[in-house]
């Protein structure tokens, strides 16, 4: 785990991870419609992305859409896939001024053709990118990430490319959606909520959680170092009790 200090103040995590929660319920307490919330949490992770980096975090990885979110109510998936078509085309002009590099993690084969083309033109524009490493789970979860993925080393052991000895966490980590991205340092979870919903089971092992009550759309980046000085407050102890 890699942390940086910056101002001699404040460890900063390598890799943060975010559960992006409380855009419907933000929307509703100004009595507008939940699809509202989206809109403006969408415009959140882009500003959060660039005071993240600013911060000196290399990685970020945020929960847009969960293979369990299909079964919000139809309007509101239809906006987020609206959502969704409109910020990876967004994305290549934003990551290459931010010389950010995206990647999305999730079955992406579910997506519509359209999205999935956005997603490949968009990963292949930022590849080159050094800035902000920036990864969007999209139609992910994490129990069907470990499931793809055993399926996937099982085939390969079935066709003789792999040893069964050579089998252990170092390579099954190598057949994971984020292969070759450390795992994350700090987890946040906005709105209250307190559990992981699917994300990132494998890869949160040794991370550390920080929940707040704020609604995505009002998180700032003075909530963003909040959270990394909770994370300053924590004890790093790795295989020890």
């Amino acid at each position: 785990m890699g942390d940086k200090i910056i101002d001699n103040e404040l460890k900063i995590p390598n890799h943060v991870a975010i559960i992006l929660d409380g855009n419907g319920r933000w929307a509703q307490k100004r009595r507008m419609p939940r699809t509202y919330g989206h809109t403006q949490g969408s415009k959140v992770v882009e500003k959060i992305s660039e005071e993240a980096y600013k911060m000196g975090i290399q990685y970020l990885t945020v929960y847009a859409f969960s293979t369990e979110n299909w079964k919000r109510p139809e309007d509101e998936v239809d906006t987020l896939m609206k959502l969704l078509r409109n910020y990876m085309k967004d994305c290549i002009r934003t990551s290459n001024k931010n010389n950010m590099r995206v990647r999305v993690i999730g079955d992406t084969s579910k997506l519509s053709p359209e999205i999935q083309e956005s997603i490949a033109n968009l990963e292949d524009a930022s590849k080159e990118n050094t800035g902000l490493n920036f990864q969007v789970a999209l139609n992910y979860g994490s129990r069907d990430e470990i499931l793809r993925s055993i399926k996937k080393l099982a085939l390969d052991y079935k066709e003789n490319k792999i040893e069964f000895d050579d089998i252990n966490e170092d390579l099954f980590a190598n057949y994971l959606d984020t292969r070759g991205i450390p795992e994350p340092d700090l987890l946040i979870r906005t709105s209250g909520e307190q559990r992981l919903s699917n994300f990132l089971l494998w890869q949160l092992a040794y991370t550390e959680f920080y929940f707040t009550d704020t609604l995505w759309p009002d998180f700032t980046k003075d909530e963003l170092r909040k959270a990394v000085e909770f994370y300053n407050g924590r004890k790093r102890k790795f295989g020890a009790l």
